[in-house]
């Protein structure tokens, strides 16, 4: 099993001037110490117009500087949202073949539609349709990535003509694709796509043997979006540990809840006026009876986990306590099959230093012993599913269109003469282009002027 963390840069309020830089130069210390303690993912969400949940609207920015702080670390895009109202998908092709180009390889293309009104309808995005645009954006944001030339799409919400998108990504066909999941039935849909599922339900470990279990099935019916087929699952869990259960439960279990809380308002209860709310005081007001009380968690001491699934919430405790209780809760979930672990320590208002302590801790007492049995773990699962993958990849179909034939594209200069009837006259600057400044100043002198054409009404601008 891998471990990786998972930023949203949450920052309640009151803020001052300078809590954002602060935030997101802490955030930076925060993952260049994981990628030194052996960490293998920080994860990095894509958010809009969220305040005090998420401060992260430009993920290929912050991943593009961890990048340059790191080694080893994959840097995971949880998620990108791929609906073509939010992002063009040329363009997020664009950025995903960039940062994979100048961190060796590194990146991981996570997706995913918006649950949140204060997004979707910010983006003029139909609560009805995001699914679709989620899949249509992600469609072509692969194929972006790996036609040479793109052929072109003239689909529902992106019409593109055919061009070839540069640059293209290191790791080929393309990076690897997750999906954010939050219910079941999209752990289904994941598998149905070939595309690693990220969960973000809070699932004890229990409950994850049966969505592992429901993905792997699913993958015996799966026709791959990508060209490549990532048959994986994903945990994630509030995360705080200290050698004294009592601390660790103090610097991180309140962090922890106003993340299930904030995660809670703005996706099921919430109703607020954007600049004028404060997030962080209804959160200390409204907790206990929004489910969020850190007693109740406290309560279940001896059950670390998190207990927030969708209409069910109850104080998150997750990964909350010592290394000796960390290392026996992760058992369970490498035991049924998760692949990575993924925790939320910048939470609330979880402290700079706690985090990086927690950080050096786990990577001290907890990791080593799942690091030893992961590749082995990891062989022998691969191996197993290899027949699943190998017939799904062989049921994928293409539905890229054919390259016309001849396709040329015009220069916008070539595009404004042509129409003013000095076609020839771009084909001698072509011609004689290589005569220097002077040779094309003669060439102009016998070339009508433009403008005149236009002011004299005998030709059209």
């Amino acid at each position: 099993m891998k471990f990786g963390i998972f930023y949203e840069h949450q920052l309640p309020r009151p803020w001052d001037n300078d809590a954002e830089e602060t935030l997101l130069n802490n955030a930076l210390e925060q993952v260049s110490l994981a990628d030194k303690m052996g960490f293998d993912y920080v994860w990095e969400v894509e958010h809009h117009f969220l305040e005090e949940y998420s401060h992260s609207s430009a993920p290929e920015v912050f991943l593009a500087a961890a990048s340059q702080r790191t080694k080893n670390i994959r840097l995971g895009h949880g998620i990108i949202q791929t609906s073509p109202l939010f992002n063009h998908p040329a363009r997020t092709a664009e950025r995903l073949s960039t940062l994979d180009l100048i961190s060796g390889g590194r990146v991981d293309f996570g997706s995913g539609e918006a649950a949140t009104s204060a997004e979707l309808e910010g983006f003029h995005v139909p609560v009805e349709q995001k699914r679709e645009q989620w899949r249509e954006g992600l469609d072509t944001v692969i194929r972006c990535m790996t036609e040479e030339p793109f052929t072109g799409v003239d689909g529902q919400w992106v019409q593109m003509p055919p061009r070839n998108v540069v640059p293209k990504p290191k790791q080929k066909p393309h990076p690897p694709l997750w999906v954010a999941c939050s219910r079941r039935e999209t752990i289904v849909m994941a598998a149905e796509e070939g595309i690693g599922a990220l969960t973000f339900a809070f699932i004890d470990p229990e409950e994850a043997r049966g969505w592992v279990a429901a993905y792997e099935e699913q993958l015996k019916y799966c026709r791959p979006i990508g060209l490549r087929v990532d048959p994986q699952v994903a945990c994630v869990s509030p995360m705080m540990v200290h050698k004294d259960e009592s601390e660790a439960i103090r610097r991180g279990l309140e962090g922890g809840n106003f993340f299930g809380y904030s995660l809670a308002y703005y996706a099921a209860f919430g109703e607020f006026a954007p600049g004028a709310d404060n997030l962080w005081a209804d959160f200390q007001e409204k907790r206990s009876d929004r489910g969020f009380d850190p007693e109740a968690a406290v309560a279940e001491r001896l059950k670390l986990g998190a207990k927030m699934k969708e209409g069910q919430t109850s104080g998150l405790r997750g990964c909350v306590g010592t290394p000796a209780q960390l290392r026996e809760y992760l058992r369970r979930y490498e035991a049924v099959g998760v692949d990575q672990l993924i925790f939320i320590l910048q939470a609330g208002n979880n402290q700079h230093e706690h985090i990086m302590e927690a950080l050096e801790l786990f990577g001290d007492e907890v990791m080593p012993e799942f690091k030893e049995r992961d590749e082995k773990l990891r062989a022998e699962k691969m191996a197993r599913l290899a027949p699943l993958v190998d017939a799904a990849l062989e049921r994928r179909e293409s539905g890229a269109p054919t390259m016309p034939a001849d396709y040329r594209i015009t220069a916008l200069a070539r595009n404004v003469v042509k129409k003013m009837g000095g076609d020839e006259l771009l084909d001698q600057i072509a011609e004689n282009s290589a005569l220097g400044a002077g040779g094309l100043d003669a060439l102009r002198e016998e070339s009508p002027d433009p403008q005149s054409l236009v002011r004299d009404g005998t030709k059209e601008p």
